[in-house]
């Protein structure tokens, strides 16, 4: 576990007598830390706190760890004061390009906190879809998801956050049924993506312990921009696979429910920075990937449902350059 994310939000519980309140005040979901303070109570060996109706109370062990993380937390606060001091002067140009829904979703809602940390640092944020774009190659800093393609030009580091889940709204669910297992998506209508390399991604891919599951999906709609389907997804029109970190204000509200939650849907690709091999160099590109790391890490503590890891190789359907995921399957036998 993180062991620092631990203790921030266990004072902020000690602080707040409340999991909804140290939620709201660390700007996380309940069950976000719910799952945070269980792995610190497991790894400790003991209750921290007393659970009752009116909230949650400090155990003799729990008063006792307070007063220590506290010291421990207000050390590193005056240590990043310091540092901080020495980069308010930091100013210039920087150069990022990441995929739409990166932008949409991940970097633009924290981008003021980012300016409000370095306000002398002017941002080109462009996007794109493959390392060949024109921007791509002109960006100092990239945030691309899936399997870019290699460089020499580039520093490439994997930051995970590739859970997907299968969703479709409420209304939906009611009308045709909620799935037990993967292969009953057969008899559903999937709203199927079509990557920036063309294929289309009607393969769709579950573990669960020892057992994997290949699933070939069809549907009336099919497109290669992801908000067409989620719009369709959306309003009732079908099933769609998504990651999590980009639906999660729908999963929250109700909008899309979450199904075969008991699987791993497999093949969710991951999150990708790539910098120059200089730019760790630039004290400007040093404190945005920093920040963007420490954001996705942030982003991948607050989701809430199980599923996969990122894959590490990129799966064998997008590494052949097939026109279709499911040829994959044929390819098998």
């Amino acid at each position: 576990m993180d062991k620092l994310r631990g203790l921030t939000y266990f004072v902020a519980i000690a602080e707040e007598g409340s999991l909804t309140q140290a939620a709201h005040r660390l700007e996380v979901s309940v069950p976000a830390v719910q799952k945070m303070l269980g792995a610190l109570e497991r790894e400790l060996g003991a209750k921290l706190f007393a659970r009752s109706s009116k909230g949650v109370l400090l155990t003799q062990n729990g008063g006792e760890y307070l007063d220590r993380c506290r010291l421990i937390l207000d050390d590193l606060q005056e240590a990043e004061a310091a540092i901080t001091r020495n980069t308010d002067g930091l100013s210039g140009n920087l150069v990022v390009a990441l995929h739409s829904q990166m932008a949409l979703h991940i970097l633009l809602p924290k981008l003021s906190r980012f300016h409000a940390l370095y306000p002398q640092i002017k941002l080109d944020v462009r996007t794109v879809h493959r390392m060949s774009d024109a921007d791509a190659e002109m960006a100092d800093v990239l945030l691309l998801h899936g399997w870019p393609e290699k460089t020499q030009d580039h520093v490439h580091r994997v930051l995970g956050l590739a859970r997907s889940l299968i969703v479709a709204s409420p209304d939906y669910w009611s009308l045709y049924g909620v799935p037990q297992h993967p292969d009953e998506l057969r008899k559903h209508k999937c709203i199927l993506m079509r990557n920036p390399a063309g294929i289309l991604l009607d393969l769709w891919e579950f573990k669960r312990d020892d057992t994997h599951v290949a699933v070939p999906v069809n549907g009336w709609l099919q497109s290669n921009a992801r908000e067409v389907i989620l719009d369709a997804v959306l309003g009732g029109e079908g099933v769609g696979r998504f990651s999590e970190v980009t639906t999660l204000n729908y999963l929250r509200s109700g909008r899309l429910v979450p199904v075969l939650l008991d699987w791993e849907t497999q093949g969710g690709p991951p999150i990708n920075l790539l910098y120059k091999a200089n730019a760790r160099r630039s004290p400007i590109a040093c404190a945005f990937i920093d920040f963007i790391t420490r954001l996705i890490e942030d982003l991948a503590a607050d989701t809430e449902y199980a599923a996969q890891r990122p894959a590490s190789e990129r799966p064998a359907w997008h590494r052949r350059g097939y026109t279709k995921a499911s040829s994959a399957l044929r390819a098998r036998r």
